[in-house]
């Protein structure tokens, strides 16, 4: 589609609605909101606007549909599938100034929140109250919760307290038209024709910009234990991990880490941990409740299923501060593996009881094509990061080469019964690999989707499909 540039007539409308002070134009300026987290992209928007009311998000939209100028929402830029980039420029509507907590329900157990609240912040402030919202990216220091309904993102406890869908009661949403609507309600139960609600998560700015989200909220666990157990090798430990929950147990967290990623964390950061010889892999285990005694049975019975699985080690953190050291171990590995290599990074998602054979897989095909591989992830959920590593492979294959190997390794994913991402969403990076999973009749109903709520084609354009 042919999209129209912003005029002066309408960058003025656009400063009439936010404010000079809140529009920029300028190419230095407009750099840091030209990219996300994903590696080598850049595309600049003409304009970026930052509203602070639905009413602000309303009217640009429909100027913006009036005149057929792409619109762009973004959060923090912290995603990781290019579905924040303007990659065909118009007016980029940032989010970051919807930044309050609305209200904390404390009778209710809800929370009313602006998309452009930091995530942690967010969870420290009803954990004040003694309530928790488990949803916690590895960039919930940095990422707003905008950005996490609607890339659909979850987080270590995702294993046991499930994911940003079973968390979000209803959402105050603009459309393209510039209508303001809520989509469900704030009822734990709903049953009231289509679910626009679960429609609009992991919708990724394609629908609709979110201005207001009504959060469930649960009592915060008291206590917790956690452990790091330590394996030979990659499968052994991905074994371990339907094990554990087979024998009735349910983590609050279960985290793989590969060695080499390990070692990339304790060279970019000062973490005091042994890496002994032989160990190739770990689980990161975390149990909590508000019942110490049941909390180290269970920690027992997780030690005997490790013992099958020939762990070789289990260090139990004997202290808040080596909890703290284990956890930046696993919540720094994305940083350090991006400051150590030219990398790209792939967001698979399996039934947990296929990763051996996920891991092993993707060791495969990395030999196949010539590159290494650092895998990390949130093993009790299937989710299986995979950071490849361009190591000694040639620009040449690098950059011809290397989809091909990215696209097998999303035919295994698939074939073991997974799919193309667990929380880092499609958005520009993925889409081409989406026919792997998904038939024409599944373009041709979210196509139809898209232009009932988007006929003009103006919101988040070239993402998903």
């Amino acid at each position: 589609m042919e999209y129209n540039k912003i005029t002066p007539v309408i960058l003025d409308t656009i400063t009439a609605i936010v404010g000079a002070g809140n529009v920029i134009t300028q190419h230095s300026e407009l750099e840091k909101y030209s990219h996300d987290e994903t590696e080598d992209l850049v595309y600049y928007p003409e304009v970026v606007a930052r509203p602070q009311t639905p009413e602000e998000v309303a009217a640009l939209m429909k100027l913006c549909t009036e005149n057929l100028i792409p619109v762009t929402p973004r959060g923090a830029g912290t995603g990781l599938s290019g579905g924040a980039l303007a990659i065909k420029g118009g007016l980029l509507i940032a989010m970051e100034r919807f930044n309050k907590v609305l209200a904390i329900d404390e009778a209710n157990l809800q929370a009313t929140v602006e998309p452009g609240v930091v995530t942690e912040e967010f969870m420290n402030q009803v954990a004040a109250k003694g309530l928790f919202y488990p949803v916690d990216p590895a960039s919930k220091g940095s990422c707003f919760i905008g950005g996490n309904v609607s890339h659909g993102s979850g987080g270590p406890r995702v294993v046991k307290y499930g994911t940003i869908r079973e968390y979000v009661l209803n959402l105050q949403v603009v459309l393209p038209s510039g209508d303001i609507i809520w989509t469900g309600a704030n009822t734990l139960k709903y049953a009231s024709g289509y679910n626009l609600t679960q429609l609009f998560i992991g919708s990724e700015g394609t629908l609709g910009i979110i201005t207001k989200i009504v959060v469930k909220l649960i009592p915060l666990p008291t206590l917790d234990a956690l452990m790091l157990a330590s394996f030979a090798t990659n499968e052994a430990a991905c074994a371990a991990v339907s094990a554990i929950f087979r024998a009735g147990i349910v983590p609050s967290a279960l985290e793989f880490m590969e060695r080499r990623g390990v070692e990339w964390v304790k060279e970019h950061d000062d973490i005091a941990f042994d890496l002994q010889d032989g160990i190739q892999a770990f689980l990161l285990i975390e149990v909590d409740g508000n019942n110490q005694d049941v909390i180290f049975t269970d920690c027992e019975k997780i030690n005997a299923v490790l013992e099958e699985f020939d762990c070789k080690d289990v260090l139990f953190a004997d202290s808040s501060a080596q909890k703290e050291e284990l956890w930046r171990l696993r919540r720094t590995m994305a940083v350090s593996v991006k400051s150590n290599s030219v990398y790209k990074e792939e967001d698979t998602v399996v039934p947990r009881a296929e990763l051996p054979q996920l891991i092993k897989g993707i060791k495969e095909i990395g030999g196949k094509y010539g590159f290494e591989s650092v895998c990390y992830g949130h093993a009790g959920d299937g989710n299986l990061h995979v950071n490849i590593i361009k190591a000694n492979m040639s620009d040449e294959d690098w950059n011809s080469k290397l989809k091909f190997g990215i696209k097998e390794i999303f035919e295994l994913t698939v074939g073991l019964g997974g799919t193309l991402s667990g929380e880092h969403g499609i958005g520009l990076v993925q889409k081409d690999f989406m026919p792997i999973k998904y038939s024409e009749v599944h373009f041709a109903l979210w196509r139809g989707i898209k232009q009932v709520f988007d006929p003009q084609g103006i919101l988040n354009p070239g993402k998903i499909f």
